[in-house]
């Protein structure tokens, strides 16, 4: 029996889940994880959705989430906005 390789995408499939992985990350993760839970989160809505939603080329957003690459604030929080997840600040 072959195991079929676990997919994080096909596993954020709900608004919830999506949001509550992204909190995990945001509570635990260093910048490059945090990285790449927006870039998977935004793979499971729909990299095209979320640039269009974002104003951000398509281009663009893959960039942005390239090894070492250093994405503005500005950018993030547009991925943020068109994710609809509104950052808290807490202590």
């Amino acid at each position: 029996m072959k195991l079929k390789k676990w997919n994080i995408i096909e596993n954020l499939n709900s608004p919830e889940i999506r949001k509550e992985y992204l909190t995990q990350v945001l509570n635990d993760g260093d910048l490059d994880e945090i990285k790449r839970a927006l870039f998977y989160v935004s793979k499971a809505e729909g990299i095209e959705v979320v640039a269009k939603k974002a104003k951000l080329n398509r281009e663009s957003f893959y960039k942005m989430f390239k090894e070492g690459s250093k994405p503005r604030f500005e950018s993030i929080y547009k991925i943020l906005q068109a994710l609809n997840i509104k950052p808290v600040v807490a202590s």
